[in-house]
């Protein structure tokens, strides 16, 4: 966690001294090579100051390095576009996708296509699975399960997709706040049996990697492991959240399809993700929802052309791996170091309020869920927002705000949880700070019905 201290001395600001590379090409760096939080704070220069910013999941964030080689791409392309076309996009997409390979221990690089982000992955998935629906391939009221906690552009897309086509969809329900893997291992257990009852076939799973709201790492290994014994046909796991916060390994992973976004914890500009299909038979069936002239020679030729447009987020992927490994320890360092900070960063608000967190801390990554005093009166997903606006309006904290409805017979329950953060740009001044403003609320009796009114 970076600090305004040049002494270096608490724990938090020695997390951002430099050391070795984990990439297919380490090389040693000598200790005056690593990144300073001088350095730091000067490649998050442009956020703004006068915010705590501890919601990098929503959005990510993007050193000023990397946005210079952004610009240059783009310049590249307006100062000669056919030059641009015939000879460099290609080629640079090409090394993004090898990196992106090699990062995620696939088997092969065109397992790797890059997309727009993981919602672009999440259409092309379950526009096969529509066709499939639409083909006779698969059978009216045959399965797609999906996790409650899904995210709300993915379950849309399922809704368009999956329903339309004649599929039946079934979620599996989550507790929050959760104790343990097994919770999530027993729901989905049954969801499957519920999926395959009257002889019906579960056709796809689609499994997230680290939900967003609640935010919960979720045991994706053993789930996929489950599916394969259940006779699922196909696995997708939604992963938005997952490389740059938690180990990414497809060869351990085992799914079909994965996706994560490379611009929230990766550093590359929005929007960028890349989507991993497992080579098979049915993976060349696999198309992007945009057609354009590459049609036809596979999903990661027919991704890196959709028509002219922007491309420079992709092709800056070798610039974000220069900045990382600048970092102790490479992206592995860095996640590390994120997940040690917001755990202990959430358990700091924990006690300051009396409240406890939404998950142990292994079941979460670089960010986790925070209870938050019930007398804040959190009623509704309204409330939730609007606590959230007033946050950011009246003190300069911008996170976001987790609405838990409660259960039969609860009373003074908490019902509200904040879901922080840790990236590097991170200071302990951050989380003082949404620390002190909900004390402050508590203090003067704030309730968020004075809100609605």
């Amino acid at each position: 966690m970076a600090s305004d201290n040049s002494n270096g001395k608490h724990v938090h600001e020695q997390n951002h001294l430099n050391g070795d590379v984990i990439s297919h090409a380490p090389k040693k760096q000598k200790l005056s090579s690593f990144i300073t939080d001088l350095e730091i704070q000067s490649e998050f220069s442009h956020h703004d100051l006068a915010v705590a910013r501890i919601n990098n999941g929503s959005f990510g964030c993007c050193p000023a390095s990397v946005i210079a080689a952004q610009q240059e791409w783009q310049h590249k392309f307006l100062r000669q576009p056919d030059h641009f076309y015939f000879n460099e996009l290609k080629k640079g997409i090409l090394q993004s996708r090898t990196i992106i390979k090699e990062l995620v221990n696939a088997e092969h690089v065109d397992e790797i296509s890059i997309v727009d982000n993981a919602t672009t992955a999440a259409a092309i998935v379950l526009q096969q699975t529509a066709w499939a629906f639409q083909e006779g391939k698969f059978q009216k009221g045959d399965v797609v399960i999906m996790l409650h906690y899904a995210y709300g552009a993915v379950k849309k897309s399922i809704e368009a997709y999956v329903l339309r086509a004649g599929g039946k969809v079934i979620e599996v329900p989550l507790p929050f706040p959760v104790s343990s893997n097994d919770e999530i291992i027993s729901e989905f257990r049954k969801a499957l049996e519920r999926g395959k009852a009257d002889g019906k076939r579960v056709r796809l799973a689609v499994i997230d990697h680290v939900t967003s709201m609640p935010s919960v790492v979720i045991p994706v290994k053993e789930l996929v492991k489950i599916c394969r014994e259940e006779g699922v046909d196909q696995v997708f796991v939604d992963a938005a959240h997952a490389i740059g916060c938690t180990d990414v390994d497809m060869k351990e992973i085992g799914a079909d399809f994965y996706t994560s976004n490379l611009h929230k914890w990766f550093f590359c500009p929005p929007s960028v993700a890349f989507l991993y299909s497992r080579k098979s038979p049915r993976g060349s069936d696999l198309h992007h929802p945009v057609v354009s002239h590459e049609y036809g020679n596979g999903l990661a030729i027919e991704s890196a052309w959709i028509g002219t447009r922007d491309y420079s987020a992709q092709l800056v992927v070798p610039a974000v791996l220069e900045f990382v490994n600048r970092f102790e320890g490479g992206i592995e360092g860095i996640k590390k170091r994120n997940h040690d900070a917001v755990v202990e960063m959430g358990e700091m608000l924990t006690r300051a309020w009396g409240t406890h967190l939404g998950s142990p801390p292994d079941m979460c990554a670089s960010l986790i869920m925070v209870g938050l005093p019930a007398c804040l009166g959190i009623m509704s997903d309204s409330d939730a927002l609007k606590l959230r606006t007033h946050l950011r309006d009246h003190f300069g904290v911008e996170v976001p705000i987790y609405y838990r409805p409660p259960k039969d017979g609860e009373v003074g329950s908490v019902t509200g949880y904040a879901r922080i953060s840790h990236q590097v740009y991170n200071k302990v001044d951050d989380y003082y700070k949404f620390r002190d403003a909900v004390n402050q609320l508590v203090s003067n009796g704030f309730n968020c019905a004075i809100l609605s009114e």
